[in-house]
């Protein structure tokens, strides 16, 4: 049995414009993951990228709720002996609050080849501007 496949050409890209002021962390990067892996079409394929351009604006305003403010930690290896690093919610906000979105969504993507090229369609801006006003962006609530 052969499967349909959607050639690349053929492939209709919206844009989506999220507002994170007051959203709840989770909540926003599951909405915005299953955006950006096509799952809101009709033609969805987990073995292409049929997904759309995400815009999320007002990084810096995103909410988590619980203690999450005071306890969360991000984590990464410089492959070097003894070199974890550990940042804290409240510093990330303050010092890269785009960073915060990102991992939450691209944890969120599956762990493949797919994912790379789906997390390049996320832009994350902090405050209300970004470059992208020449596209028709459909804003969701």
């Amino acid at each position: 049995m052969k499967t349909f496949r959607e050639k690349k050409e053929n492939i209709q890209r919206n844009w989506y414009l999220f507002n994170a002021d007051g959203k709840i962390l989770g909540r926003l990067a599951t909405e915005v993951a299953s955006i950006l892996r096509g799952k809101n079409k009709v033609i969805f394929d987990q073995s292409q990228d049929l997904g759309d351009y995400v815009i999320v604006i007002n990084a810096e305003k995103v909410k988590v709720t619980g203690k999450k403010q005071e306890q969360k930690l991000y984590r990464h290896h410089t492959n070097y002996p003894g070199s974890l690093k550990e940042i804290k919610y409240e510093e990330m906000l303050q010092k890269k609050p785009e960073m915060i979105i990102e991992k939450a969504v691209k944890g969120m993507l599956p762990k493949n080849k797919l994912s790379r090229s789906m997390i390049k369609k996320l832009k994350v801006y902090r405050g209300d501007n970004h470059p992208h006003a020449a596209q028709e962006i459909e804003v969701v609530k």
